[in-house]
């Protein structure tokens, strides 16, 4: 991918594009990579960066769900099973099967949970991971060598699938691309081109140099997640409000909390969630959690309330207690959840399906849902827009599209193995300079050459883009990112041609963004 290519191409357009889609996270990437393997002329544009908003802060795992089973939920648990199974088949490369496991501390709990289990295995039939079953308290102890042993029984342990979310997200854009779409960050949606009372086309904002651009399109998909509702007021400013938002706050801690391979799942909170411990690149991740808030942020924060949640319910379950002064980052994402009635229902409640509604101009916008059914929303999309638009009707090609990058799963545990098979091309850039194979900082995986790939392939912009997203490093420790931040823009400056007044810059942007993900700013 190539940021100015695209703006190239975006400004020779004269024939209209068959789909115009606005969001570059989970659903509007989801989108262009299925528009554009059935053959259409495809064009996607964000605000900001790719998942720069929810899709790059979820908890990290591409799971059925099995708080939907307990409230009965049977097709979306179904059909999220399903998408897990086909989502581990076409990107081995960046989804992997992990064990979880659930600490029974009454007797009951391992007939109680190890029934809903066995159900749970059964609807994911082919697409199974493996079976569940009954642990002894000695094996549950080997398997999550720090938890809280007082009264333990036993556990129930049963398989679901581990990601990393933005690094999809970044390979949706470079598949999306693979087959001809147009994907371009940094482009904002202000406005629509209509044709009477039709949405034919896009007003875009170059967020780099200010330019203003038309593309004009068949057919326009709103796929801009907690933003939704802004977009569709572009359409009609007095559109009433669909969405209500749930926000979700993670802590990351090192591994030495939770030492084992297999995460710790707990099924009902007080504010009636699931609660994680997940391993994730060496780190331990605990969330989550799932409080309404008002308002939609690019950068939301967590509030009190949740970051002692949290504490509480790791001092809980874990007899190593964290505090603190031992977080490595926290971060929150928001939720779009589509409201009923009122709106006014507790969200832990409200349904993760997604929802597909077109407007009388012909606008048709998709939200809802999550990472795991992400390819399932995108098709039922992309298949009602090209009925609204009048298309002849193209099947859908994703169920067995391998993503960009793909690679067996035998790879999973060789360095830059999210990479997939780029991993050998970045491998090379290391090897021809010694500075390229270092670390940016000691305490992170992350090497001077993912950042030149992430600036001559994945169309990064910023030092945030590669130091958030391209690479994890301010989830993963946030202070040794800022560290790492003159480093990372001295080595994107030179590859896309910025002097050094931009490369500091860029580094105290960064460290403004950077100190949210403090859990200091919180205390």
């Amino acid at each position: 991918m190539d940021r100015n290519k695209a703006i190239e191409r975006l400004g020779s357009e004269t024939a209209p594009w068959d789909f115009i889609i606005i969001g570059g996270g989970a659903t509007g990437l989801g989108c262009a990579v299925d528009a554009a393997s059935r053959g259409y002329r495809t064009l996607l544009v964000e605000r900001h960066d790719f998942a720069k908003g929810t899709s790059s802060r979820s908890t990290k795992l591409v799971h059925g769900g099995l708080r939907y089973l307990r409230q009965g939920n049977l097709s979306l648990v179904l059909a999220a099973l399903r998408e897990r199974g086909l989502l581990r088949r076409n990107a081995p490369h960046l989804v992997h099967k992990l064990g979880f496991v659930i600490p029974a501390y009454r007797w009951h709990d391992k007939a109680f949970y190890g029934a809903g289990l066995r159900i749970y295995d059964s609807l994911a039939g082919k697409f199974g991971l493996g079976p569940s079953r009954i642990l002894s308290r000695n094996e549950t102890l080997e398997r999550l060598p720090t938890l809280n042993a007082k009264n333990l029984r036993g556990g129930i342990m049963y398989f679901d699938g581990q990601f990393d979310d933005a690094r999809l997200a970044i390979t949706l854009a470079r598949t999306a691309a693979d087959h001809g779409a147009t994907v371009l960050n940094y482009a904002k949606a202000v406005g629509f081109i209509k044709e009477g009372d039709r949405v034919s086309g896009v007003q875009i904002l170059d967020e780099e140099s200010g330019a203003r651009m038309e593309a004009r399109g068949r057919c326009v998909i709103n796929a801009a997640g907690v933003f939704c509702d802004e977009v569709r007021r572009l359409d009609d400013p007095l559109t009433p409000r669909m969405l209500v938002f749930s926000q979700g706050s993670h802590l990351v801690f090192d591994k030495h909390f939770h030492p084992g391979d297999d995460a710790l799942m707990i099924p009902k909170t007080e504010d009636g969630r699931v609660l994680f411990a997940v391993p994730w690149h060496d780190r331990v991740i605990i969330g989550t959690t799932d409080v309404p808030v008002e308002d939609t942020t690019i950068e939301p924060a967590p509030n009190e309330s949740e970051l002692s949640f949290l504490f509480e319910h790791a001092k809980k379950y874990l007899c190593r207690h964290p505090e603190p002064g031992d977080a490595l980052s926290v971060f929150c994402g928001l939720r779009a959840l589509v409201a009923s009635g009122s709106g006014r229902r507790v969200t832990s409640s409200l349904s993760r399906d997604h929802t597909i509604m077109i407007s009388g101009s012909g606008l048709v916008t998709v939200t809802g849902g999550k990472w795991t059914t992400y390819r399932k929303m995108a098709a039922d999309a992309v298949e009602q827009a090209q009925t609204s638009a009048g298309f002849e009707h193209r099947p859908c090609q994703t169920e067995r599209l391998f993503l960009h990058g793909w690679r067996e799963e035998s790879a999973r545990t060789a360095t830059l193995a999210e990479y997939g098979s780029d991993a050998d091309e970045i491998e090379g850039i290391a090897r021809g300079d010694p500075e390229l194979a270092a670390r940016l900082h000691p305490r992170l995986p992350a090497i001077g050459a993912e950042i030149v790939w992430a600036a001559r392939h994945e169309m990064a912009r910023t030092v945030e883009d590669v130091l958030a997203r391209r690479t994890r490093s301010l989830v993963l420790d946030t202070a040794a990112s800022i560290d790492a931040a003159p480093d990372a823009a001295r080595l994107l400056a030179h590859e896309i041609g910025r002097d050094d007044a931009w490369a500091s810059d860029q580094v105290a942007k960064y460290c403004q963004i950077a100190r949210r993900y403090l859990i200091e700013r919180y205390q």
